[in-house]
């Protein structure tokens, strides 16, 4: 499966996952060809790409081991998707989440690829089945569903069709690795994926506490970033089980089994979101972080050094 000899992916859509796709697969030593069918888009994203370079390198954070210059080298863009497309082993699809989109967009796709090309999207919330149900030949297809912002949170889950190939598989999971990123595989689809599961759970009962007055909105995220994410940064909700008994996993459930079932069945119904209560929710956290555009990308940039410095720190360690 895929042409092992070719060191050309590509990259459909030029936004904020697309540009960073494309930074993660050039830091491998990889050529991508950046394609976008809005005009000037994809060499708007080249400019803005150059701009993060020079300022990775500059800060030392600078993935790989090709200089910027050297990773810039690698780069193109496209505006025809047949030229985007002709030499690549791997395709990359970054467009906006509208299912009807997608499945056109990889129809085309696959008119201009050989069948033993990877077809792979960046979809947060569209399972592989719909995304890829106009497509003749699913097997060459999976999600792989990265985390934002991708170039500093590494983690990237693969996500099989139910007809895709072990072998697409195994060739993706090699590829994320080669370029830094941490894949997981998933053993078959699900809603949500594994990620957005778990992170749904974690945001509905941070909603209840919040709503029901036992928490307020600043607490509920310190909990977190002070408490709960410390060691979540560094090892898994399993491992922490694990480590936090003497006598391991087992030992712990022995202890405090009994206790989490107790807690889970006091849990209430999925919160409703745009409800009269909901209000004041937001009108908390926009009293500690206002919704405008410079406090919001003021605290998107503060939130992208900190994974950065972390990143490193896991890296050195």
């Amino acid at each position: 499966m895929s042409n092992s000899k070719s060191k050309t992916i590509t990259v459909i859509g030029s936004g904020l996952i697309g540009r960073s796709w494309s930074m993660v697969f050039a830091s491998g030593g990889y050529h991508v060809k950046i394609y976008d069918n809005q005009p000037g888009q994809a060499a708007k994203a080249m400019t803005e790409i150059r701009k993060q370079l020079k300022e990775l390198e500059e800060a030392c954070m600078l993935r790989g081991e090709l200089t910027a210059a050297q990773q810039l080298a690698l780069l193109s863009s496209y505006e025809d998707l047949a030229q985007a497309l002709e030499g690549s082993f791997f395709v990359q699809e970054c467009v906006f989440e509208q299912l009807d989109v997608k499945q056109s967009l990889f129809q085309d796709i696959e008119h201009h690829v050989g069948e033993d090309i990877i077809l792979s999207s960046s979809t947060s919330c569209l399972v592989p089945s719909s995304v890829f149900s106009k497509i003749q030949n699913p097997s060459r297809c999976l999600v792989s569903h990265p985390v934002n912002p991708p170039y500093y949170v590494k983690l990237v889950e693969l996500v099989p069709h139910p007809e895709t190939s072990a072998t697409v598989m195994d060739t993706t999971h090699a590829l994320m690795t080669k370029v830094g990123q941490a894949p997981v595989c998933l053993k078959k689809e699900i809603d949500g994926f594994a990620l957005n599961r778990v992170q749904a759970a974690i945001i509905a009962e941070s909603w209840r506490l919040v709503q029901d007055g036992v928490i307020s909105v600043k607490d509920i995220d310190l909990v977190m970033s002070e408490g709960l994410g410390m060691r979540y940064a560094l090892i898994g909700p399993m491992e922490t089980m694990h480590l936090n008994a003497p006598e391991g996993l087992e030992d712990y459930m022995k202890r405090y089994g009994e206790g989490i079932r107790r807690v889970l069945t006091s849990f209430g119904p999925v919160p409703d979101f745009f409800s009269e209560g909901a209000k004041s929710i937001t009108k908390e956290m926009c009293e500690l972080i206002p919704s405008d555009q410079q406090h919001l990308s003021a605290r998107k940039e503060r939130r992208d050094q900190f994974l950065m410095h972390l990143a490193k720190l896991k890296k050195d360690h």
